[in-house]
């Protein structure tokens, strides 16, 4: 645990959401487990192992030490979460989470839920795609995007705030969406987004009324039992790209597994869509450092034929 510490002896006051100890890259023996998340004004600390209670007391020391010395006079807030493979225990352990809990990244507002659920509503490694997605609207702007397995619409919002005409949001998840209406209006871009409540694979006919798009961005669970298995599913989607996309228009393809490589999906593209060639492999944050290349976050662009 003594990794972890020494983060935590460094960190700043935090402004913005974002991960400062990603142990789930292996780079830190004997922190495999554990990961330590801002999202202000509260620390996330969660671990894919059990923890001790004497081990969560001296983490929970760690953090108010370093608060008094970056942040004299405020509070400590932090949660600790427990996963395993099937579920997730949120627990407060100091301070409180704010009854409308709102981080930001770049400018943008998000809302996030600490204290229910598996995820948070917003997620942290997805920083740099949501970048490039920002330099694409920058470059092209007024263009159309299509976000499948849009979660609570991080990227619609990325794409708009920088200069996207109209996003088509869709997820099967009704709740999810809803955050992502929210997300909307707290950043002022409601009325260029459209949200579609619906099971993709039952939905291509509705998708397809708003093609051609300049942008695709698929970021699907890689594993969710009854709705989307990776290896079986992600060649669906795959092979509906070229109907969908405008000439030159572009897809970001998003794996987030350690179990799948790079490989899948330039070898999938290739089986599914080989009219769309590879553009490059976006680069994941230095937080989010990896022993492995294959075993880290996959984000990948490919490009249609003019």
């Amino acid at each position: 645990m003594q990794a972890l510490l020494d983060t935590i002896a460094t960190l700043p006051r935090p402004t913005e959401a974002g991960r400062h100890f990603h142990g789930r890259g292996g780079l830190y023996p004997g922190c495999e487990a554990f990961t330590l998340d801002a999202y202000p004004p509260v620390w996330l600390f969660t671990s894919f192992a059990p923890v001790e209670e004497a081990a969560l007391h001296t983490i929970g020391q760690a953090l108010a030490a370093r608060g008094a010395q970056v942040a004299p006079g405020e509070p400590l807030n932090w949660v600790f979460q427990q996963r395993d493979e099937s579920r997730a225990t949120n627990r407060l352990m100091a301070g409180e989470v704010p009854a409308e809990h709102v981080v930001e990244e770049d400018g943008a507002r998000y809302g996030v839920h600490l204290l229910r659920g598996q995820n948070h509503g917003f997620f942290l490694d997805m920083v740099e795609g949501r970048r490039w997605v920002r330099r694409w609207a920058a470059q092209q702007p007024g263009g159309r995007v299509l976000n499948l397995f849009a979660y609570t619409c991080a990227f619609s919002v990325a794409a708009l705030q920088a200069g996207a005409g109209h996003v088509t949001n869709v997820d099967m998840a009704g709740g999810a969406l809803s955050i992502g209406q929210r997300n909307h209006g707290l950043n002022g871009i409601a009325a260029r987004a459209a949200f579609m409540p619906h099971d993709i694979f039952n939905s291509w006919g509705k998708i397809k009324r708003g093609a051609p798009y300049d942008l695709i961005v698929a970021d699907p669970p890689s594993h969710q039992k009854g709705s989307f298995m990776a290896p079986k599913d992600y060649p669906r989607v795959m092979r509906r790209l070229p109907e969908l996309l405008a000439p030159g228009g572009l897809a970001l393809l998003c794996l987030n597994t350690p179990k799948l490589g790079a490989d899948f999906l330039l070898q999938g593209m290739q089986a599914e869509a080989p009219t769309l060639q590879f553009v490059e492999r976006v680069a994941n944050p230095a937080v989010f450092g990896d022993v492995s290349a294959d075993r880290a976050l996959k984000v990948m662009a490919f490009r249609a034929p003019d």
